[in-house]
């Protein structure tokens, strides 16, 4: 896939700015994911999307080899601009979610996750990861998603 997105001399960087190692082999792997039908559980699934117009041994490659410079796709988020309704108010969505891993008894740093019906409708506390997502709604219609 080529980079069409365009970097002034004083402005952020653009998003291919961001990967610094084998930046055209993971951009592939990126565009498979984000159009594969339902969950991807393996690699093997993510090489024969048809997004992923190179070879299985790219795909290893590009995940092995590929680098991404956080710095720069810090700035590149940044620099955004942030959608708001027509009044200027900012319009946000958030989800909270746990990443629930109690078998994972070697990793020091998960804290207990709020659960709710699990097993017998109980509500429960297991041991896992929390993440939250907070994004900025645009107002308007939405054609499609894809």
């Amino acid at each position: 896939m080529a980079a069409t997105t365009a970097r002034t001399s004083n402005g952020p960087p653009a998003k291919d700015d961001c990967l610094t190692g084998r930046r055209d082999a993971l951009f592939e792997p990126a565009d498979a994911v984000l159009c594969t039908d339902g969950p991807v559980k393996t690699l093997v699934d993510l090489a024969l999307a048809p997004e992923h117009r190179r070879g299985h041994g790219a795909l290893y490659g590009s995940l092995n080899r590929g680098r991404m410079d956080i710095g720069r796709l810090r700035a590149a988020l940044a620099g955004l601009p942030v959608p708001r309704a027509a009044d200027g108010r900012l319009v946000l969505a958030v989800d909270v979610s746990p990443w629930l891993r109690p078998d994972a008894g070697t990793c020091s740093d998960r804290s207990y996750c709020h659960t709710y019906g699990r097993g017998e409708a109980k509500h429960q506390m297991m041991p896992g990861w929390p993440y939250s997502f907070v994004v900025a709604l645009e107002t308007g219609r939405m054609a499609s998603f894809t």
